[in-house]
């Protein structure tokens, strides 16, 4: 059985610019539309926008991270697919955040609340989700990071997670933390997706991904300079994961300009059971 599993961070559900002079404070305060020749950068609700590169990716199963909350119930139903979400951190009075996104999301940012969020497709033969779980990567200081776990029927275990950022010693130490729970939880057999925004760079930081390899079975690393992976054990790469093409992730303006969603490329890959 083969299958086709993609891992995106959504920023929040908000647009990144290749150019970095579009992001004005009159934009981030006043919400003025920027562009330049080719692109756009807009200070709106994008939940269509990213709906729309979503559904229409060719996926058995996703792990979104940073993933507005309240996405998930919609992104699911137009995906027609089985969602399985963990809450993250900075969702307390969620409502209020909500409608502060809504009103301006660049503004709020990531203070509207996070979440990740695992989809399975109800055509696909990895279909139904079978079991959730979830395990805290992080508790308290600096952030609450934590992981979701989802069971297939098809006998597949996912786990998605978004470890701390900008801090590698603590991320350092959630990665092999994560991945020994994850196969606790699946099973030493089981075949296990474990990926996600990373936050570390195998460059950078190679002794946590030859742990990973090494200790859990965990490979391949999607690119050096890579911090969104999809590592995997138990499970036969037929195509190793790979970033998308900025390109690919961006959609057309009103105005005619392309309007790139997020700061982070979906990555793909294609894995079959042995």
């Amino acid at each position: 059985m083969q299958f086709t599993a993609i891992t995106w961070n959504l920023f929040h559900g908000r647009d990144f610019p290749p150019d970095p002079r579009l992001f004005s404070w009159r934009s981030r305060l006043l919400r003025v539309r920027e562009r330049n020749e080719t692109h756009v950068q807009v200070n709106r609700d994008l939940f269509g926008e990213f709906a729309q590169v979503i559904a229409g990716a060719g996926w058995d199963v996703i792990l979104l991270q940073e993933c507005p909350p309240r996405y998930a119930k919609r992104l699911a139903g137009i995906c027609r697919a089985e969602g399985h979400r963990v809450l993250t951190s900075r969702n307390q009075l969620g409502p209020l955040r909500t409608a502060l996104a809504l009103a301006n999301p660049d503004l709020i940012a990531s203070n509207e609340g996070g979440s990740n969020l695992t989809l399975v497709r109800r055509s696909s033969a990895l279909a139904p989700i079978a079991e959730r779980g979830e395990f805290a990567l992080r508790e308290g200081r600096p952030e609450r990071r934590m992981m979701a776990l989802t069971r297939t029927a098809a006998g597949v275990c996912v786990a998605n997670l978004h470890a701390t950022s900008n801090l590698p010693a603590y991320t350092s130490a959630e990665l092999p933390a994560a991945a020994e729970r994850a196969i606790a939880w699946a099973g030493k057999d089981t075949p296990l997706l474990f990926g996600g925004d990373l936050n570390l760079r195998p460059a950078e930081h190679s002794a946590v991904y030859e742990e990973l390899r090494e200790r859990f079975g965990l490979v391949p690393p999607t690119a050096p300079s890579a911090i969104d992976h999809l590592l995997s054990r138990g499970l036969e790469i037929v195509e190793p994961p790979q970033a998308w093409p900025p390109e690919r992730r961006e959609t057309e303006d009103e105005s005619g300009l392309a309007l790139r969603l997020s700061d982070h490329s979906p990555v793909e890959a294609i894995l079959s059971l042995p």
